[in-house]
């Protein structure tokens, strides 16, 4: 392999797994979000039912 070739699988390489580590954080502050939103549901059906 040449020494382009390679400078450019390196290249590719980082910004693969900096944009794996993007979508990782991503998902996991999606399902965070999610969480959060059926516990509010949650308290608020709670609350409708008991008034």
């Amino acid at each position: 392999m040449t020494v382009v070739t390679r400078l450019a699988a390196a290249l590719f390489l980082i910004v693969f797994m900096a944009s794996c580590a993007n979508t990782i954080k991503g998902i996991g502050r999606d399902t965070a979000n999610t969480v959060n939103a059926t516990q509010n549901a949650g308290h608020r059906v709670g609350n409708a039912a008991a008034n």
